[in-house]
């Protein structure tokens, strides 16, 4: 498909949150990230709310390995105080997705070109993202590279028993990707088999649990820099 892509990210750290650890003011990672944490680098890669990313699997490449950090966050009342964060230590992932129309955006119809948005994709690709890249949090900076999807050995490709993770977060659902006035959170059971993880299509999870009430936010066709503009300034400053 021309709307399918590929890359490799890795950073320092990664903290990909458990919701349960942070009752206590502390954070702690889940062992392998979420699919929103890996559909928001696709989107720090590329997005217009023209299209929706879905990320159908994840390859981990290093050994799943755990550090913690005393941590001096901001309090709200002001000050500091102090706490302990568990990072992935030099985390390693090769991602496989694609892109496709949100069709909750009829109002976008006219900037459904499915070429030039992956010719936009990929250029942000090569050049590391349109926007900041980070695994998790806004700490654990992040770098993306394109690449296939067995270009790389990883450390558990020879691993022969499935690996499960339990029950954690597979995302979040907002109401202008599903047409409902209403946002949800899906819970999901991760199986790994030979470093492998393959993602259910948001719709196909069911444990779902509505958090509250919300409206999509309105975009006009003449709020946003439609492909074909962005394409010919991107072709444009490439010949200067």
């Amino acid at each position: 498909m021309r709307n399918s892509y590929c890359f490799v990210v890795y950073g320092p750290y990664a903290l990909f949150t458990d919701p349960l650890t942070k009752i206590g003011g502390e954070k702690s990672t889940y062992q392998i990230p979420t699919y929103q944490a890996l559909k928001g680098i696709a989107e720090s890669i590329y997005w217009k709310p023209t299209i929706i990313h879905y990320i159908d699997a994840v390859r981990v490449l290093h050994t799943i390995r755990m550090e913690s950090k005393g941590i001096r966050p901001l309090e709200y009342g002001g000050g500091n105080t102090l706490t302990n964060y568990t990072y992935l230590k030099e985390p390693r992932y090769i991602v496989k997705g694609h892109f496709e129309f949100n069709m909750n955006r009829p109002d976008l119809e006219a900037d459904r070109n499915e070429g030039k948005h992956f010719s936009i994709f990929n250029r942000s690709l090569k050049a590391g993202g349109r926007r900041d890249v980070f695994l998790g949090t806004r700490e654990c900076q992040a770098y993306v590279e394109p690449c296939t999807f067995d270009e790389e050995k990883g450390d558990y490709d020879d691993q022969m028993d499935e690996l499960q993770f339990g029950t954690m977060v597979h995302g979040i659902s907002y109401p202008d990707e599903t047409g409902k006035d209403e946002l949800t959170v899906r819970l999901w059971q991760p199986v790994m088999r030979k470093g492998i993880i393959a993602f259910p299509r948001p719709e196909l999870c069911k444990l779902n649990r509505v958090i509250k009430k919300m409206q999509s936010k309105h975009f006009a066709i003449s709020d946003i820099e439609t492909a074909d503009i962005l394409l010919s300034a991107l072709d444009e400053g490439a010949t200067r």
